[in-house]
């Protein structure tokens, strides 16, 4: 049974989000949480609660165990990009993009069962 959780409009650029997502695809739901809570990345945070948002979602709605599940796919994609125009000499200006993700957790059983 696959469980899912999105968090969009996240205010942290894809590729730095993307570094974090790396290291907990495929791990179990208990080995994942313990490397979100110790890595010093700032997108760690947002991923560890979608992560417990997750396995709420996954206790409540369809009765699974914890212990039995597994991250079979985390999906980070670019969201909206903010525009702010920054000034620079004689009268010129730069485009400043503030990018944003979206966020895409897929939790599945280790052992399926009937």
């Amino acid at each position: 049974m696959e469980v899912k959780a999105k968090l969009n409009y996240l205010r942290i650029a894809p590729r730095k989000v993307r570094i974090v997502a790396d290291l907990i695809r495929g791990k179990p739901v208990k080995e994942a949480k313990k490397i979100l809570q110790f890595t010093v990345k700032r997108a760690a945070k947002p991923l560890l609660k979608l992560l417990n948002s997750a396995i709420a979602n996954a206790k409540h709605n369809f009765n699974l165990d914890e212990n039995n599940l597994y991250i079979s796919k985390i999906l980070v994609n670019e969201g909206p990009k903010l525009k702010r125009v920054f000034p620079r000499a004689r009268g010129h200006a730069d485009i400043i993009q503030k990018k944003t993700s979206h966020v895409t957790l897929v939790l599945d059983e280790i052992k399926k069962e009937e």
